[in-house]
């Protein structure tokens, strides 16, 4: 006896999905809790069904989780850096936390918006240069870091770290961390992110809130 002939419906380049499957695939993209924005530009990129666009609005404001993570408006204007013509060349970095007992260090890149995010057991010079360390081994090293005024950044030991590698280390204004704004708004970002996404180890948490914004991080930095 042949087995069934299953035949796969496409619109343009997106699979369409039968009706019976929609909640399932809703459940599915919004696991990591991503935002309208987001989850509609990730799903679209796959999948396509009538009203859509609309079923995922109603999904996530449906999310109490969603809800109840939604941050304040900004009490300060970022500042406007210049935007950088090449990738890896201009880096932002940052804490954020203490959150839930946890300490992450922040990098991203100016131009691609790449972001990394590392789980820290320490705020000291030591162990931020340990992380960078092992970053530049894998992207390689930039032309400037943004950095603000803390402890961890403005240490003798730190200094000497971008000085020996040939990195120019600029620090924001004292008390005003909303000037290295690219890294203040993605440690926003990151938090409200594990906020939602509450199952697994930390490493997977971070893997995921990394994997659902937007664009993977391979496409932004390497262009795959």
């Amino acid at each position: 006896m042949k087995s069934p002939c299953i035949r796969t419906v496409l619109w343009g380049i997106c699979v369409v999905i039968p009706g019976l499957a929609r909640r399932d695939v809703l459940a599915l993209q919004h696991g990591a809790h991503p935002g309208i924005v987001h989850m509609k530009g990730f799903v679209r990129s796959y999948v396509w069904w009538p009203g859509m666009d609309r079923d995922i609005e109603e999904t996530v404001k449906a999310c109490g989780t969603c809800l109840m993570s939604r941050h304040a408006s900004a009490k300060a204007k970022v500042h406007p850096w210049e935007w950088t013509t090449k990738r890896w060349s201009q880096l932002h970095i940052d804490f954020a936390g203490p959150f839930q007992g946890k300490i992450f260090l922040i990098v991203v890149d100016a131009h691609s918006k790449w972001l990394e995010v590392s789980l820290m057991s320490s705020m000291s010079s030591c162990a931020v240069i340990n992380k960078l360390r092992l970053i530049f081994a894998t992207h390689g090293l930039p032309n400037v870091i943004v950095s603000d005024n803390g402890a961890a950044f403005t240490s003798t030991k730190f200094q000497e770290f971008p000085e020996r590698n040939g990195i120019r280390h600029v620090t924001t204004a004292p008390y005003h961390p909303s000037s290295n704004g690219q890294a203040d708004c993605m440690a926003q970002t990151t938090k409200e992110a594990l906020s939602r996404i509450t199952k697994g180890e930390w490493q997977i948490r971070l893997a995921r809130f990394l994997l659902s914004t937007g664009k993977s991080p391979a496409e932004l930095l390497m262009n795959r």
